[in-house]
Order: structure tokens, then C-alpha cells, then sequence
């Protein structure tokens, strides 16, 4: 396997919903002109391809000064488990290094856990923050 990595667009329709499909994510699914807008107007979008096949995505919303939020990052479940995950993810704190915060909301599941304190976060009820959420 031998996975490119691509900064930024542009982003197709059928590679986003197959991707976003695969990994079940339906509430971006259901409405695809407004996921692709919200994928064009992020800070900074890193795709991972395995010949012409986009297999992973992160994205990254904020100021890129004092703080970014990681708003999405997705590798198609039969790239799991391959590292892609943590080369998204270490492209982008690279880019962002001189970010203090660098945040990003999930749910919670061991192997969502593990994968993010592998990469160095800390859980809020870890540490000495609290975080709280408005979701509509």
C-alpha cells in the first residue's frame, strides 16, 4: 500500500460520500452541499489517497493562530488499523505546532480513546479542563 497525502481540494461529491458513508457518519451524509461547503470554507484539509481512491480526511476549523479544532478526521474502515489516522493527524500538529489549543470533540469508546492519547491528547476529565458542548 503506498497512501499519498494531499493538501486541500478540490473535493469531489462521490469521494466525500463514499468516504463519510463508510465510517456512517449520515448526519453530514444527509445533506451534501453543505458538507462540501463546510469542507472548502476549513482551515486546512489533509486527504489520503491510495492510487485514486481517497481513504482518510482531517480538517481543521479556527484561527490558526491561538487555536484549531480538528472538525473531522475519517479513514474508510478497511484502512483502519494502517497508521493513515496518525500520519492525518501528525500533518496536521505539524502545520500547527505553534497552536496552543488544539481541540477536537468525540464520542467515547476505548479504541476512539486509546487512538487519541496514542497521539498525545489528553481527555478533558483527565486533566484540568472541563468541556462542554451545544450540539443541535
Amino acid at each position: 500500500m503506498n497512501i499519498q497525502y494531499k493538501e486541500n481540494g478540490p473535493f469531489k461529491e462521490y469521494d466525500m460520500q463514499t468516504l463519510y458513508g463508510d465510517v456512517k457518519w449520515s448526519a453530514y451524509t444527509n445533506d451534501m452541499p453543505r458538507l462540501l461547503k463546510a469542507i472548502e470554507n476549513s482551515l486546512s484539509v489533509v486527504t489520503a489517497w491510495d492510487n485514486e481512491k481517497l481513504v482518510g480526511l482531517i480538517r481543521v476549523v479556527g484561527d490558526g493562530l491561538t487555536i484549531i479544532y480538528i472538525q473531522d478526521i475519517l479513514v474508510l474502515q478497511s484502512y483502519q488499523n494502517e497508521g493513515i489516522g496518525s500520519e492525518l493527524l501528525k500533518r496536521i500538529l505539524s502545520k500547527y505546532e505553534d497552536v496552543r489549543q488544539k481541540v477536537l470533540l468525540t464520542n467515547d469508546a476505548p479504541d476512539v480513546r486509546a487512538f487519541y492519547e496514542k497521539n498525545g491528547f489528553l481527555s478533558c476529565d483527565d486533566g484540568d479542563l472541563v468541556s462542554f458542548t451545544k450540539i443541535d
